[in-house]
């Protein structure tokens, strides 16, 4: 059964009645799968009281406590990924098997958190007198309100449920109305694990007049986003005239660096295969693609070998490779991407238009002889396209891949100690992954630098954002 679509305020699930409701979808079938009650303002106030009453108690509560209840939502989450997985195939379109997978490693991140969160420490600071003792408390920041997108909904909103959490702060969060039914999940199991009343309060709504409304507010103290690169800078900057601070976790352009002494045939396939994840909607998606002209015609070769045999289909067909995009206005996008592209000389190898069937299907497209200038390699496609372009110079292809204002993750493939450590020193960029794809652990931080974010999620920075440092004199 598909998840029963509601907001989650002061530990109640309230439904639609009353309430002006939008239509779900399903982006493979445009089946409509249920109605998603808006909030009222009265429900963000009531939301916003909530969290803060909450907060009086819970910023006192037992790090055991705290790490006990993401134990559980852990143990929840492994018990229930199949049924969540599959909802939110329905309603995002991703394969069933990445949207599980999704789910499980999400279990992770509530596991890795609930022992983090127990060794929130401060310090003691040597006097320069004997009869002064000095020490430094971390304490924490108070009422969140953090907004998660749609392409790995489960995986964004418990990143920042559990470090909000761990820290012993309460926390409004408003997900994405065009993929809510792993939110409403997330919030049943909290509830189901014995989260206090008010600690996660879940609200919907359009996205602007609740962000707005909620970081106006004097009782928020911490905004956490995850999304775009535009959204992300109005944000943060309402977020900065009421000096709230912010983690922005942005869009990025991913480029990625093959050099003529990498294994050539793995990393084709690799590639191939990682940039089809989530039909190409992911913040980290390989984007710009950078090869050796020593090897350009091999990866070209292989690279288009792989994505041409891709099922792409309904994401509950135990086949499909590839499910929808997740809305309808991304299909036109794509086409403007391969328009643009073929406008300034480029080449289509592969795919390059929408699939004659019912649903937002975009087929998996590769594009060659690519300038500079053209949109594919300034602006983030978010779709399965890769275009390919040649260098020949190192120093050159690292200024190429920095040349744009984003720095969220980047890629090299090079059997050269020497050029990985350069391109691992020289690339700016918050990720550098060498040979693999090994960024969003739980234990790893996930961030961006210029304007691909602040701030870091995972790791042992995760909790920075939600944590104040008090420091404490006496004699």
């Amino acid at each position: 059964m598909y998840e029963k679509l509601a907001l989650y305020i002061d530990g109640e699930f309230i439904d639609g009645e009353g309430r002006k409701t939008e239509d779900i979808t399903n982006p493979a079938t445009l089946e409509v799968l249920g109605q998603l009650p808006h909030a009222t303002q009265a429900d963000l106030d009531r939301a916003l009281d909530a969290a803060s009453r909450a907060f009086q108690t819970w910023r006192h509560s037992s790090p055991t406590e705290r790490s006990d209840i993401l134990r559980k939502v852990a143990q929840l989450s492994r018990e229930q990924a199949e049924q969540i997985g599959r909802n939110m195939t329905l309603d995002q379109g991703k394969p069933l098997a990445e949207s599980i997978g999704e789910i499980k490693s999400c279990a992770d991140h509530a596991d890795w958190h609930a022992e983090e969160c127990r060794r929130i420490y401060g310090r003691i600071i040597p006097p320069r007198k004997p009869e002064v003792r000095q020490m430094v408390l971390r304490e924490p920041i108070g009422v969140c309100a953090a907004f998660t997108p749609w392409n790995f909904p489960y995986n964004q909103a418990i990143r920042k449920i559990c470090a909000a959490i761990g820290a012993g702060c309460t926390i409004i969060l408003k997900g994405p109305e065009d993929a809510p039914s792993t939110i409403v999940a997330l919030a049943r199991l909290f509830h189901e694990a014995g989260l206090p009343k008010g600690v996660l309060n879940i609200v919907w709504g359009v996205p602007h007049e609740v962000s707005d409304y909620l970081i106006r507010s004097p009782i928020v103290r911490k905004i956490s986003f995850t999304g775009s690169v535009p959204v992300g800078k109005q944000l943060a900057s309402l977020a900065g005239a009421h000096m709230k601070p912010a983690t922005m976790e942005l869009g990025g352009h991913s480029p990625v660096l093959v050099f003529d002494d990498a294994d050539i045939g793995r990393a084709a396939k690799q590639l191939a295969r990682f940039k089809i994840r989530n039909a190409g909607q992911v913040c980290v998606s390989p984007t710009r693609f950078y090869i050796h002209d020593n090897v350009y015609d091999e990866f070209l070769e292989a690279f288009v070998n792989t994505l041409s045999t891709v099922k792409v289909g309904d994401g509950l067909d135990a086949e499909t490779e590839m499910g929808p995009l997740a809305h309808e206005r991304r299909v036109p996008t794509m086409t403007r991407f391969v328009e643009d592209a073929v406008g300034l000389g480029g080449k289509v190898v592969l795919g390059g238009e929408p699939l004659d069937r019912t649903g937002h299907f975009f087929s998996p497209t590769v594009v060659t002889d690519l300038p500079e200038n053209a949109m594919l390699m300034t602006e983030e496609p978010f779709g399965p396209i890769a275009p390919m372009t040649r260098f020949s110079d190192t120093d050159d292809v690292i200024r190429r891949a920095n040349s744009l204002p984003f720095g969220l993750s980047s890629y090299v493939f090079t059997t050269s100690l020497q050029t990985a450590t350069q391109a691992s020193n020289q690339l700016e960029a918050g990720m550098v992954n060498i040979n693999h794809f090994g960024s969003a652990l739980p234990e790893t931080p996930f961030g961006g630098v210029k304007d691909s974010g602040m701030g870091s999620e995972g790791g042992s920075e995760t909790f920075d954002g939600y944590l104040v440092t008090k420091f404490v004199t006496h004699v």
